[in-house]
């Protein structure tokens, strides 16, 4: 999925004019925790948010150094907390290093980029102006989405078998040789061994994941890395007691 498929395309936004009093009573309205600013054409020319407006008079949050570490600070630092604290417009405290995506950027690269710069949301950008915005909620809404979109056909006992078998081969910390998949009718007897419980754990993730399985019956048995095991042959079914 790229960032076009989840983005929300009416994006509520401020120029840098804007009062922060407004910008705040607009994130309330809105329920949401940041505002793109644009300024000519769509341009963004920067992002205010929730953190912006943290450390405010209007509340006595401003920040109070005592003497020595005022010293310590510099009078530049304590100018630029005095503009946080004060400041009436938008362009004063937003944010103006805004970092953004294109339509076509895949999923993975947003959320790395919300990771890499600890940031909630990214103004998705077209043509240089403002084609929409990809926030946290925007990628959870699509899980859910994604998660409870009804099945294009349904899937026999065997394919099912040999997709949890291949999904097992293709990752590098599953025990692939000592694993057993028996299914019926949609549901998995997962058999074998496992070293840790964070193996054990992932197994059933990989099998709850894989389309057509309707429910995941955990046969699997713990054992220590230097002990030795000998499973069923694959196609015997599983016993259960």
């Amino acid at each position: 999925m790229k960032a076009a498929d989840v983005m929300t395309r009416s994006v509520i936004t401020v120029r840098s004019e804007t009062s922060v009093v407004e910008a705040a009573r607009l994130m309330l309205q809105h329920r949401i925790s940041g505002l793109p600013v644009v300024g000519e054409g769509g341009v963004v020319v920067g992002i205010v948010t929730e953190n912006n407006l943290l450390r405010r008079t209007e509340t006595g949050t401003a920040r109070h150094r005592s003497r020595w570490l005022e010293f310590l600070t510099g009078p530049e630092r304590l100018a630029r907390d005095y503009v946080e604290a004060n400041a009436r417009k938008v362009s004063e405290v937003m944010t103006r290093q805004v970092v953004s995506v294109m339509p076509h950027t895949p999923l993975a690269e947003v959320v790395a980029l919300m990771e890499k710069h600890r940031v909630k949301r990214l103004p998705v950008m077209e043509a240089g102006s403002l084609a929409g915005i990809v926030s946290r909620a925007d990628l959870v809404q699509a899980l859910v989405d994604k998660a409870t979109s009804p099945m294009s056909r349904s899937y026999g006992d065997e394919e099912i078998r040999e997709r949890i078998l291949a999904a097992i081969a293709a990752e590098p910390w599953s025990p692939r040789f000592d694993v057993s998949v028996w299914v019926r009718d949609g549901i998995v007897d997962l058999g074998g061994t496992y070293t840790n419980e964070h193996e054990c754990a992932a197994l059933k993730v990989l099998v709850e994941n894989t389309l057509g399985v309707k429910e995941v019956r955990d046969r699997l048995v713990r054992v220590e890395p230097a002990l030795s095991s000998v499973l069923p042959p694959a196609g015997s079914p599983p016993t259960i007691r």
